[in-house]
C-alpha cells in the first residue's frame, strides 16, 4: 500500500482510504471482515458521515461501526478515524452550535474519545467563518477534534474560512475518477474556447491544493459521472475498459486497481476513498495504488475515459 506523509500528523496515510457510508445493513461479522480486510491491505484511513446511513437513523453507520469495531488503545492510535458534517435534511448548516452537537454524536456513535480528521461537508453558502473558528478552536482545545479539513469547496470558500480559522485545514474531499475529471481536465485544455473541459469549474482546486498543502481525497472513484453508475465493465466505455484490462494484465492488478493507480499516480498525492463493502475490492483498489503507472500510460487512460489532449 502505498502511503503519503500529511503535515502534522505522526505517521503516514494510507493512499487509499476505506468510506463506510454503506455498512448499516451489515452485521458484525461483515463489518468486522470488511474492516480487517482494509487493515490487511495497508489502509489506515476511515471515513464517516453524520448522515451516513438510513434516513430515519442519524448517524447510523457510525454507530454500526461502533458496534461491530472494538479496538484496542494501541489499534486505536494506528488508525484515523475522520467524520464530516454540515448535511441537514433539506439544507447545509455549518453553524457552531451544529458542528459541536453533531461531533458529540458521532463521538457516542462510534465509541471513539476523538476524532482523528473533522471535515466540513458540503459548502454552507451561509456559513461565518467566525463561528465555524469558535467550533473548531472549541473541538481542539478538548481534544474532540484533532485535524480539519473540507469537502468539495472551491479555493474561494478555502480562503474565505482561513480568514477566521487558525488551524490548518489539510483536506479536501471531491469527486474524482478517470471518466469525471473536470479539476484535472481544465488545466490541461486550458485557454481551449472550443472545448467544454477547457471550463473551469472549481476555481482551480488542484493547483490550488498542491500550492497549499492541502490532499485532495477523491471520492466515487469507479463512477462515470455524477451518481450514475460505474465505468468499470460498461460497454459505453469500450476503448477504456480495454486499456483497464491492458494495463491490469501488465501490473499483475484487476481493473479497478488501475482506476485507482489512476489517482494515486498524480503528483498531487491524493487519497482515493472508497464506498464498497466488498472485501475484495478493498484488496484490490489497495493493490493498484502501488502501481507506478508510466506518463504514457496515464495519459492513455484520459484520452480513452473520452478527455482530449488539445
Amino acid at each position: 500500500m502505498k502511503h503519503i506523509d500529511v503535515s502534522t500528523f505522526s505517521f503516514p496515510l494510507s493512499s487509499v482510504v476505506l468510506g463506510l457510508m454503506r455498512i448499516q445493513e451489515l452485521d458484525d461479522a461483515q463489518v468486522q471482515t470488511l474492516v480487517g480486510a482494509a487493515i490487511d491491505s495497508g489502509i489506515n484511513v476511515f471515513d464517516h458521515a453524520n448522515v451516513y446511513g438510513t434516513p430515519s437513523h442519524s448517524h447510523g453507520c457510525e454507530a454500526r461501526w461502533g458496534e461491530a469495531i472494538s479496538l484496542s488503545p494501541s489499534e486505536r492510535d494506528a488508525i484515523v478515524i475522520q467524520s464530516k458534517v454540515g448535511i441537514r435534511k433539506g439544507f447545509w448548516d455549518f453553524s457552531r452550535e451544529h458542528i459541536l452537537a453533531e461531533v458529540e454524536l458521532s463521538l457516542a456513535a462510534l465509541k471513539t474519545d476523538r476524532l482523528d480528521v473533522l471535515l466540513l461537508h458540503r459548502p454552507d453558502t451561509l456559513m461565518e467563518p467566525e463561528e465555524i473558528a469558535a467550533a473548531f478552536d472549541e473541538l481542539e482545545k478538548s481534544g474532540k477534534v484533532r485535524h480539519f479539513g473540507v469537502s468539495n469547496q472551491t479555493p474561494g470558500q478555502v480562503e474565505l474560512l482561513k480568514t477566521a480559522v487558525t488551524q490548518p485545514l489539510l483536506f479536501n474531499q471531491v469527486q474524482l475518477s478517470v471518466t469525471h475529471a473536470p479539476l484535472i481536465a481544465q488545466g490541461i485544455s486550458a485557454n481551449m474556447g472550443a472545448l467544454d473541459q477547457s471550463i473551469d469549474r472549481d476555481n482551480g482546486i488542484l493547483d490550488y491544493a498542491r500550492l497549499n498543502g492541502i490532499t485532495l481525497q477523491a471520492w466515487s472513484p469507479f463512477q462515470k459521472g455524477f451518481f450514475d453508475g460505474t465505468f468499470l465493465d460498461d460497454p459505453a466505455y469500450p476503448e477504456l475498459n480495454a486499456v483497464l484490462s491492458a494495463l491490469a494484465s501488465k501490473y499483475g492488478v484487476t481493473p479497478t486497481g488501475i482506476a485507482v493507480a489512476w489517482i494515486t499516480r498524480h503528483p498531487a498525492n491524493m487519497q482515493v476513498v472508497l464506498g464498497t463493502t466488498k472485501p475484495q475490492r478493498v484488496a484490490d483498489s489497495a493493490a493498484g495504488a502501488e502501481v507506478p503507472l508510466t506518463r504514457e500510460e496515464w495519459y492513455s487512460l484520459f484520452t480513452a475515459a473520452g478527455y482530449v489532449l488539445p
